[in-house]
């Protein structure tokens, strides 16, 4: 018997026209959760869903994508996906090709979710610029959340570390079933026409269900209408409402909306202690700062006072007197020394300045005698030395010839 061999090719060709051909594969629902999802570059969203028995690999391509998905697919989420099953040839492996998905029970809600907060959105209710802000030191903040539960405990355990002298104005708000989202309503607009610094609304975690009284219409006007800074901490951090775009701030958790709103007293104690300490650094770096700047206009006006001025000039005087002085002392000493050589010059050109050495003066009758012809024997002379007068009579006289 002869063997009939076929292609790969040929194989998954004809297992692709098998799918196709069969009815049910050809348009069905299949319901389960998105794991591996990924937003290829190309446009197209490749995942797989998956239940407790197995999964099956899913494709939607871009063409699809407008008309046949309204919010982002992402891991976790329960889904219906409409399509048909065909063979992808060259791998040789079967998925779901994908023309509409949506969300699966509570996914009808998220959907809703998605609607009105796109629509809140082009109203301009989450606009940041219109958000208020919230007061830094509040002596009064208003509550709108269940009066039993773990938030209130949880809100009035911080609100008592953090400050115990703000004061804490509870209205005990329906949070979850029918009738909640008015009941928060109400809460808000009493607390705000009470005029309390702060508002903080909010529950502890649940389902999408459970939070649904936060995603209501009513209540994200109200928040934007209400005059008071308001703070949202509804469920756990995953958790995101309505209430929390339209609220002037959003808090991960009630716990955390406390925090923002109430200031911890020891950080504010140690902030004024920091501003203490920098206020005193300051003073003392300006009064330094003074002091020098006073120092100078001391300094100046001594200068200009009559007093120093007065003192100055006598010092001044003083100096310059003990210069004239040495100069006249040197000038002195010049003119002793000069006049004591011109003595000298003068004493010994003087006719006495002979007689000391063994000369005399010769007078007679007050007169000097100059010639042997003035005088006659007998006459009384005086002869003078150096250091005295003789008395003396002339006894003779004799002429040196050879004289005129």
């Amino acid at each position: 018997m002869q063997k009939r061999i076929y292609s790969v090719g040929q194989i998954n060709t004809y297992i692709k026209n098998l799918f196709q051909g069969d009815f049910l594969l050809s348009g069905l629902y299949l319901k389960g959760e998105v794991s591996n999802c990924k937003y290829h570059s190309s446009g197209h969203i490749y995942f797989r869903l998956k239940d407790e028995t197995g999964g099956i690999a899913c494709v939607m391509f871009k063409g699809n994508r407008l008309a046949g998905l309204r919010f982002r697919l992402e891991d976790g989420q329960c889904v219906i996906v409409g399509g048909n099953i065909s063979v992808y040839e060259r791998d040789g492996s079967y998925q779901m090709y994908a023309r509409e998905i949506s969300l699966d029970g509570s996914g009808a809600l998220y959907e809703e979710f998605e609607r009105l907060k796109a629509r809140l959105y082009e109203e301009g209710l989450f606009d940041f610029e219109r958000k208020k802000e919230i007061p830094k030191y509040p002596k009064r903040v208003g509550i709108v959340t269940a009066p039993t539960g773990a938030a209130i405990q949880d809100i009035r355990n911080i609100a008592r570390r953090r400050n115990p002298y703000v004061q804490l104005i509870l209205y005990p708000a329906k949070v979850q079933g029918q009738g909640a989202a008015e009941s928060i309503v109400k809460g808000i607009q009493i607390l705000d026409r009470m005029q309390v610094d702060t508002i903080i609304i909010g529950r502890g975690g649940g389902s999408l269900e459970d939070l649904w009284a936060f995603n209501e219409e009513c209540v994200a006007r109200a928040i934007f209408q209400a005059k008071t800074p308001i703070i949202s901490g509804t469920g756990h951090e995953i958790d995101t409402t309505i209430a929390d775009y339209a609220a002037d701030l959003r808090a991960p958790t009630p716990s955390a909306a406390c925090e923002l709103a109430i200031p911890d007293q020891m950080e504010l104690l140690h902030q004024l202690e920091q501003f203490r300490q920098r206020l005193r650094l300051l003073m003392m770096r300006r009064l330094e700062q003074d002091r020098q700047c006073l120092e100078q206009y001391r300094l100046k006006l001594e200068n200009r006072n009559p007093k120093t001025r007065l003192k100055q000039l006598r010092l001044r005087f003083e100096e310059v007197s003990g210069q004239l002085n040495e100069t006249m002392r040197r000038r002195m000493e010049a003119y002793k020394h000069r006049l004591a050589l011109l003595r000298e010059r003068l004493h010994g050109s003087s006719p006495t300045g002979k007689l000391v050495h063994g000369y005399g003066y010769l007078e007679i009758q007050g007169k000097p005698v100059t010639s042997v012809t003035q005088v006659t024997p007998g006459d009384s002379l005086q002869i003078t030395i150096h250091d005295g007068r003789l008395n003396t009579r002339l006894e003779s006289i004799e002429p040196i010839t050879g004289t005129e």
